[in-house]
């Protein structure tokens, strides 16, 4: 072969080598490369990664300073004695078996000696209103405040959801650095989140975790002493951030310190924090106060329906390849459900185009309307999928917004009826009304109150007829005292307890 064909073989080579490259490096391939190679010494092969991706340290820096002066210090007291209940055993136990209040340094109700619970809160907005656990102040005489820079503040508890385990209370405050508030819709398995609260009275104390589950059912929240309530929304967001007594009613908040959740409760055999910790999602806690301030009581809305999450059994049943969806075991007659059409057997799997998974998932989402409002629910029915429109109803079936009268009576087990005028008369009263009936509330619980009693006073205020009886009792929190008497018995008689 000639020199020159040898030259000219030489230049092609290099011009197709270096063509070969310049067109690798143009086609986007001049990222940054990981060399993999097998130990069984085969060629190495490259897995390309975007610098866009590169994982970032966190810093909960920002997230400390912007939560942290809008996390308050809350101190319940509880001055009055309790009724004895020698005999009857202390109901409120946590899921471990062990003293539940303890856990978030509340009191004991069966202990008689004046105590006092603390926990924390989350100032709402700028004039004062501040979010917490109804276990942090329920049944208290007096609620106390102090915020970040250590002012303290008398505070009157505006409303309580023990289905939630949510309570808001006010103090007389302006420009008040309140919260902002999160989506927890769209909050994921795994986002870095920070505890902000008060441990131990460990004032603005703030730890790190991730969030380890969502739609967490533990069964705590009881409603009405020993009785679990069958009305109980338990959709916990679980995080591993370290939660001690004290932290009840305290921030969740996410990287940029927004409100993801209000810390409410530990899984612990010992009382103390030992890797879980579990927080009311902000959607449901944003609408629970917004019912209380406005409403004094939560307009719940209910769909009407018994219901079970998923298995592999159930989902062969119904025909489907896997679980999905909440299973309806039942539709109560005249419900929303019912008026929807929703039937036994049919399989809910979106509300208002949100998936639902679990049977505390779909309770969170419905959780967020009230009474009226319509929802869209898509349903599968025998493996055909339709949407069905649903208007809520509150929890006496009907859809107009409910206040708490008829609660107050119940949580009683009473009803009274307003005075003849012959029976004024009769028993030389103004005014007042007679206990027709007693059915287990607290006051057969804790007083040895009769049926025929008559009630004329209310904490020393006269009571003219059922209405002004009830509006007393939805003003009052703590120690309550009822005068009155009973027909042909010469003497009055005073019964004390707890609103």
């Amino acid at each position: 072969m000639s020199i020159k064909k040898i030259g000219f073989t030489a230049f092609v080579a290099f011009v197709s080598a270096f063509a070969a490259v310049a067109t690798f490096n143009y086609l986007g391939w001049n990222k940054q490369q990981v060399a993999i190679v097998d130990s069984n010494n085969t060629p190495a092969k490259f897995a390309a990664y975007s610098k866009n991706v590169e994982a970032q340290p966190i810093d909960f820096r920002y997230a400390a300073a912007t939560s942290s002066p809008s996390v308050v210090h809350i101190k319940s007291t509880f001055k009055a004695e309790k009724v004895s209940m020698q005999g009857q055993q202390d109901p409120f136990q946590d899921m471990f078996g062990n003293n539940f209040f303890k856990y978030f340094q509340g009191p004991n109700p069966y202990q008689s000696q004046p105590q006092v619970a603390t926990g924390s809160g989350v100032i709402v907005s700028k004039d004062g209103y501040i979010v917490t656990n109804n276990h942090v102040v329920e049944n208290a005489d007096e609620v106390e405040v102090m915020t970040t820079n250590n002012k303290t503040y008398k505070a009157k508890v505006i409303g309580r959801d023990a289905d939630t385990d949510l309570a808001l209370v006010k103090v007389e405050g302006e420009n008040m650095p309140s919260i902002n508030f999160a989506n927890s819709d769209s909050v994921l398995i795994g986002e870095w989140v920070m505890a902000v609260g008060n441990p131990y009275n460990l004032e603005s104390t703030v730890t790190a975790g991730i969030v380890s589950a969502k739609g967490r059912n533990i069964s705590l929240i009881v409603n009405e002493g020993p009785k679990p309530s069958n009305t109980a929304i338990e959709s916990f967001i679980q995080t591993d951030a370290a939660v001690n007594p004290g932290n009840s009613g305290g921030a969740l908040v996410n990287v940029s310190g927004e409100l993801v959740g209000i810390n409410t409760a530990i899984a612990s055999p010992t009382g103390s924090y030992t890797g879980y910790s579990f927080a009311v999602p902000s959607n449901i806690v944003k609408k629970v106060i917004f019912d209380l301030q406005k409403f004094g009581v939560s307009q719940r809305g209910f769909l009407g329906v018994t219901i079970r999450s998923m298995d592999d059994k159930t989902a062969k049943e119904v025909g489907f390849d896997k679980p999905c969806g909440v299973y309806v075991d039942g539709v109560n007659k005249g419900s929303a459900a019912d008026e929807a059409g929703l039937k036994n057997k049919d399989v809910i799997t979106k509300i208002n185009g949100i998936s639902v998974n679990s049977s505390p998932e779909l309770q969170e989402q419905v959780a967020k309307y009230r009474p009226g409002d319509k929802l869209d629910v898509e349903v599968i029915r025998d493996g055909k999928t339709s949407n069905m429109g649903v208007v809520l109803k509150n929890k006496y079936n009907t859809v107009a917004q409910v206040d708490n009268s008829r609660d107050i009576l119940d949580a009683l087990g009473v009803k009274v009826e307003n005075l003849t005028v012959q029976e004024l008369r009769t028993l030389g009263l103004e005014s007042g009304v007679k206990v027709t009936e007693l059915k287990g509330g607290k006051l057969s619980e804790f007083t040895d109150i009769h049926k025929g009693f008559v009630i004329t006073q209310v904490d020393d205020t006269p009571v003219k007829d059922v209405n002004d009886f009830v509006n007393m009792l939805k003003s009052k929190s703590g120690k309550v005292l009822v005068e009155g008497i009973y027909p042909n018995k010469p003497m009055s008689y005073l019964y004390a307890f707890r609103m």
